[in-house]
């Protein structure tokens, strides 16, 4: 049991709940909210690395045959603690504003609906794979944060990283909205009323 809490995969997806608190403090440096460019390129990197890891213990688990119980419960909680801190962290800091408000309340509602359902339908030992949609929503939504991290730093660097941001991070919503049904689809039929 220890060797597999202690396995390559695992320790990947606890490095990546240990980047949640690092990429927050990179806004907080100075003692308060303040996005500056070193802290944004800084919060960038650590969120870049956090995501790779997330595609990287699931290859490893799967062909190293490292599957774990805890890997299973972990790595999900791992994202949605990711995805959840720097939507709330960019909202904070007034990158995301708006009406694109909007689209990080509808990315975080799905996360915690799906799972909610996830969590019941297991006690009923259902099991909702991920589909091929999903995880392109995961990417876009990875890639839409990263953008957005940049921010206005990556905007002296390539005009339009911010918009780019925005506009994925609403490509991201949309598909979220569609991946919610689908899930919530599959597991109704499950669901006594």
């Amino acid at each position: 049991m220890a060797s597999q809490a202690l396995s390559l995969p695992n320790i990947l997806t606890y490095a990546r709940i240990a980047a949640v608190p690092l990429v927050v403090l990179c806004f907080f440096v100075e003692g308060r909210l303040h996005g500056s460019d070193a802290a944004r390129w800084t919060a960038l990197v650590i969120f870049v690395v956090a995501s790779l890891t997330d595609w990287l213990d699931g290859y490893l688990a799967r062909i190293w045959q490292q599957t774990s119980t805890i890997g299973r419960m972990l790595d999900p909680i791992a994202d949605k603690l990711l995805v959840a801190a720097a939507l709330l962290l960019l909202a904070a800091d007034g990158t995301i504003a708006g009406w694109t408000i909007w689209a990080a309340i509808v990315i975080l509602c799905r996360e915690i609906l799906v799972s909610g359902l996830r969590e019941y339908l297991a006690e009923l030992k259902v099991s909702v794979p991920v589909t091929r949609l999903a995880k392109w929503k995961t990417a876009t939504q990875m890639v839409a944060i990263g953008f957005l991290l940049a921010g206005p730093a990556g905007d002296e660097v390539l005009p339009f990283v911010t918009k780019g941001g925005i506009v994925l991070l609403w490509a991201a919503a949309i598909i979220t909205l569609y991946t919610g049904y689908d899930y919530f689809r599959a597991g109704l039929r499950h669901i006594d009323v």
